[in-house]
């Protein structure tokens, strides 16, 4: 155990996630303006890094689009606040793109549990990983995404290499350079983003950059499956009241509508903002509208 530790120390230590950073040595003397104007410099690093993987972020957008039009599903992997980003990430689908709750999911290591309290050790076998994998019986229909900060956690890695003996297609998100890790994935978008404020703290500049990545591949490959018109969200459902007057609102935006009027045509429709603007545009009944939106793949404007 004490050989193993060791080994594991020496991995820790040459991550870049795991360097002190150099510009916040004194930060532990700073003023309130100071340390805020520290973490905000070091965020700044955040965009610049992640504009240098859009290439790979995009094809993985194409991937995972092409997944779920054949019935496939996105699976993220996680520990601690990585696992915590996946789970924010998956939750918003539904109600801002209508998706069935299945379709995006996310698991952590410790279950649901570690979503609210860390479960020390839970990350630490590759075995949790793999049992995860089978217990939801992933398919080569499947896209899973694993995310790691420091690219090396046990858990993420025994998800990935059981998922891709699957035959599941595999993406791996971490803020340290590909170099420093050592798995086999179909998309590797490393987003070194350099020692964190508080050395080690991967809540902080690693945090953001994930979430960032994550908003790019959910909101792309909805837009890309027809959930968006124009710049505006057209598949959300109307759980609550801020979301049933937001859906008043688009209505009224687009068909030019009154209020009443808007309400009325979301009736009509059961509730779904894209076929009510579809219903007025053509001026047609719902069966006819729901029947044009299946024509076009679920786009209210043609595909490009």
């Amino acid at each position: 155990m004490a050989e193993k530790n060791r080994v594991l120390f020496n991995k820790l230590s040459t991550l870049l996630t795991e360097q002190r950073n150099p510009d916040t040595l004194n930060i532990d003397v700073a003023t309130s303006v100071e340390i805020v104007a520290l973490i905000n410099n070091e965020d700044k690093k955040v965009a610049p890094a992640i504009e240098k993987r859009l290439d790979v972020i995009a094809a993985a957008i194409d991937c995972i689009t092409e997944k779920i039009k054949a019935g496939g599903r996105l699976l993220y992997f996680g520990a601690g606040t990585s696992g915590r980003l996946g789970v924010l990430d998956a939750s918003e689908c539904p109600p801002t793109f209508g998706t069935d709750p299945d379709l995006v999911q996310a698991f952590m290591a410790g279950g649901k549990e570690a979503m609210f309290q860390a479960k020390e050790g839970a990350e630490d076998k590759v075995g949790y990983g793999v049992d995860a994998v089978n217990e939801i019986q992933v398919t080569e229909k499947d896209v899973i995404v694993g995310l790691a900060a420091s690219g090396r956690t046990p858990y993420v890695h025994g998800a990935i290499i059981e998922a891709k003996n699957r035959g599941a297609k595999t993406i791996f998100i971490t803020t340290v350079s590909a170099d420093q890790v050592d798995i086999d994935v179909d998309f590797m978008i490393d987003v070194p983003v350099g020692p964190e404020v508080i050395m080690g703290s991967t809540r902080m500049k690693s945090a953001t950059a994930q979430k960032m990545v994550l908003n790019m591949l959910t909101t792309g490959a909805m837009i890309r499956l027809g959930k968006v018109y124009e710049n505006v969200m057209v598949d959300l459902q109307l759980t609550n009241n801020k979301l049933e007057e937001r859906a008043k609102r688009i209505v009224m935006f687009f068909a030019e509508c009154s209020y009443d009027e808007a309400e009325e045509l979301l009736l009509l429709s059961g509730g779904h903002v894209k076929t009510a603007l579809v219903m007025n545009l053509l001026n047609c009944s719902k069966e006819a509208a729901v029947e044009h939106l299946n024509s076009q793949n679920g786009f209210i404007r043609k595909e490009s």
